[in-house]
């Protein structure tokens, strides 16, 4: 894979104003895939500059050619599937089936999602006296993460094209090279020069520099919790809007009258999806005690079953952590699990059987925890990897209880007899979303959490609102 020597600043391809490189590494085996510029300062300060420069025309620019470009966007990206999954599966780990139809798929559906909700979107309204505006909210520096390169700079850019704002992108070091390609694809697609600006860098150095910018507007960041924190602090100084998707640690519950074999099926799908590399994964279990045999028995033969390996093996269902930092992350928190409790599947030892070429690569063994207390480290902080806790509850109150004990509320699950108990238990979690009885994540719903899961909603309508502000006039009687 070809290394990226330059940036994307204001519609041309030019060198950072810095000398130094960015190694990305391939997950599966450790070795250098491509290069790219560690961006400077100076970087981001050309790349708000050529923002500013352009916003004023684009935020003005007819809906209808913001509507084309984007979906004009979504086909380009359609036209290069092939060659993004392989180079999501090589840098996130992503089994290459799951990169095709979630890393690659779910930025394709953001951005003509985008395009059809501003086709129905009204940007003007009558209220009494008043005639209230829906304008862009100007320069957005969107910082994004490495789990979901693509689908999260979608998440982003589109609102930010529709709202009629320009953006400068920072993309993680760990995973920027999609980045680059969506730039490629924005220029053919006819985006006005300036209105999307690609600077990779360090999160300390770049992302610091875009968030503090006094000339960036809004600042939307999907990371940890801490970069979250930071990123508010630095944007504060401004007084700037922020949004910020954050950490997570989603309780699943199954409840007392559920079936329990297709509630642990459920449970292990919203787990480990991109080898547990999921903000929102369900990777707390809650089971009524009296069902916790069943339930371990069901994880054995769930995740005990999943093959682990190569990415890029359409057999595969695991593969690699992202970075070799984040495997010993892992690593280190399954090493300080309590003693009492019980690893049905995996732990922290070496996945063995890997072919040779795979054996430098950043593996964790797929892995079930059980017989766990809500207080221990392995159940309240954000692993970030294949690894599931299994806890127990008397009762759905206490169940409701140990899920809501939480710093995070991004996410979670409930699995009853039906929809409508399902819904009545859902109702009472402090958490952005729920799946019931194993419902699919919903493109065109609001995503994003409470408490230090973050700030704001992406996606769908209420996504698209992030990036206006509104403007009332007040017209004579």
């Amino acid at each position: 894979m070809a290394d990226r020597n330059e940036l994307y600043i204001g519609g041309k391809w030019v060198p950072s104003a810095g000398e130094g490189t960015i190694d990305v590494l391939e997950a599966a085996t450790g070795q250098l895939m491509a290069r790219v510029p560690a961006g400077t300062e100076s970087d981001v300060d050309d790349a708000v500059a050529a923002a500013r420069a352009a916003f004023g025309e684009w935020s003005q620019s007819p809906v209808a050619d913001r509507i084309t470009v984007l979906r004009r966007i979504a086909d380009g990206l359609v036209a290069r599937e092939t060659e993004l999954a392989e180079m999501m599966a090589r840098e996130v780990g992503t089994p290459i089936a799951r990169s095709r139809s979630v890393q690659v798929g779910l930025g394709v559906t953001i951005f003509r999602s985008m395009a059809d909700i501003l086709e129905t979107t009204s940007l003007e309204e009558r209220r009494g006296n008043s005639l209230i505006l829906k304008v862009g909210v100007g320069v957005v520096g969107a910082i994004t993460p490495w789990n979901y390169p693509l689908y999260q700079l979608a998440a982003k850019v589109a609102p930010a094209i529709a709202a009629g704002c320009t953006s400068v992108v920072k993309p993680s070091s760990v995973a920027p090279l999609a980045a680059f390609v969506v730039a490629e694809i924005a220029e053919e697609a006819g985006l006005p020069p300036g209105v999307l600006n690609i600077v990779t860098g360090a999160g300390g150095r770049v992302g610091e520099r875009l968030a503090g910018h006094p000339d960036v507007d809004l600042v939307s960041l999907t990371g940890s919790t801490s970069a979250g924190a930071r990123v508010g602090q630095v944007a504060a100084a401004d007084i700037k809007k922020v949004t910020l998707e954050l950490g997570g640690k989603s309780a699943f519950i199954v409840a007392p009258d559920a079936d329990v074999d297709a509630a642990v099926t459920a449970a292990v799908r919203g787990c480990y999806v991109n080898n547990g590399q999921t903000c929102a994964a369900t990777t707390r279990l809650l089971v009524p005690i009296g069902d916790l045999e069943q339930v371990e028995a069901k994880l054995v033969e769930l995740v005990g079953g999943q093959s682990v390996g190569d990415p890029l093996d359409e057999a595969i269902d695991i593969g690699p952590m992202a970075s070799r930092e984040q495997q010993q992350t892992v690593l280190d928190m399954l090493s300080d699990v309590p003693a009492d409790a019980v690893f049905l599947v995996g732990g922290p030892g070496e996945v063995t059987g890997l072919d040779e070429r795979l054996q430098a690569g950043f593996f964790v063994r797929p892995t079930v925890v059980s017989r766990v207390d809500n207080t221990s480290a392995i159940a309240r902080d954000e692993v970030f990897g294949p690894v599931l806790t299994v806890l127990t509850y008397s009762d759905i109150d206490e169940a409701i209880d140990i899920a809501n004990d939480s710093d995070y509320g991004l996410s979670g699950g409930v699995f009853a007899a039906d929809d409508a108990a399902a819904i009545a238990i859902a109702r009472r979690l402090r958490t952005g979303q729920v799946s019931i009885n194993g419902g699919r994540f919903n493109a065109m719903a609001p995503f994003g959490g409470m408490k230090k899961s973050g700030i704001g909603r992406e996606l769908g309508p209420d996504g698209l609102d992030e990036y206006f502000e509104k403007i009332s006039l007040q017209l004579p009687a």
